[in-house]
């Protein structure tokens, strides 16, 4: 008997974004299935970091920008007017391209948003949910005895790593990573790469990326943007063996892009 296919989290219809004049997004149509990677690949300016950010809205905070269409995450339309940001925010989580860890210890970084948002009830559970959230970016044997250290001190691998521990320490149920290996040597890359894996039996990741091999290595299911547009969408293996694009054969394989 066939399993039935993942759960989309994440739907998208004929979406449109606009900076000014200036269309970034063409009719963008796709579905985000629960608890897998989806990885977005094209060139530079093609429009996948702009369709990461509709996914938490943070393109709400450059001006004069527009979006038509609809976005949909577990059946809720996320530009209804009564869509509480904060929230959906903690929900959609953001690895941004360069580790960003606060100028505070690394203790304080992941207590950051449970502090703010007030998950914690208890300094216990506050030390419980940070000890959880290294755990689950496999920072924890890291760094246990050094908690109060400043998280400048760490490796970027081990700073990209704690970025991710920040999300999760706030129980989102979707990760975006923005390129969060650029910055990166192959050894953190490939300590990146594991994480996203391990993360993604409890989480729905999207991942923009240039490295098509990484894209290869990690995703289940692949989407090709070029200038603005969703050129395909498919299960990777399909995209990076028999896609049913030209477009899609000609970059995968080098002679365009």
């Amino acid at each position: 008997m066939t399993p039935d296919p993942p759960s989309p989290k994440i739907v998208t219809q004929d979406l449109n974004f606009f900076y000014g004049s200036n269309q970034a997004l063409i009719d963008v149509s796709l579905a985000v299935e629960e608890r897998r990677i989806t990885a977005l690949i094209g060139p530079s300016g093609c429009g996948k970091s702009t369709f990461l950010r509709c996914l938490n809205r943070m393109n709400d905070t450059i001006s004069g920008t527009r979006l038509e269409g609809q976005i949909l995450i577990d059946g809720q339309d996320i530009y209804a007017p009564d869509v509480d940001l904060a929230d959906l925010r903690r929900r959609v989580g953001m690895v941004f391209q360069k580790p960003n860890p606060f100028p505070q210890s690394i203790f304080d970084n992941v207590a950051f948003g449970p502090r703010v948002l007030g998950l914690s009830t208890s300094n216990g559970g506050l030390e419980d949910l940070v000890e959880k959230s290294l755990r689950q970016a496999v920072l924890w044997d890291d760094v246990r005895d050094h908690l109060k250290e400043e998280a400048f001190g760490l490796s970027l691998g081990q700073q990209q790593r704690l970025c991710i521990a920040r999300v999760l320490a706030v129980e989102p149920d979707v990760v975006l990573m923005d390129e969060p290996c650029s910055a990166l040597d192959p050894i953190a890359t490939a300590h990146i790469e594991e994480l996203m894996r391990q993360l993604k039996q409890d989480y729905t990741i999207v991942i923009v990326t240039h490295n098509m091999q990484q894209a290869a290595r990690v995703s289940d299911k692949t989407g090709l943007f070029w200038l603005g547009e969703l050129v395909e969408f498919d299960e990777t293996t399909t995209i990076f063996t028999r896609p049913k694009q030209q477009r899609t054969d000609d970059y995968v394989t080098g002679r365009l892009g």
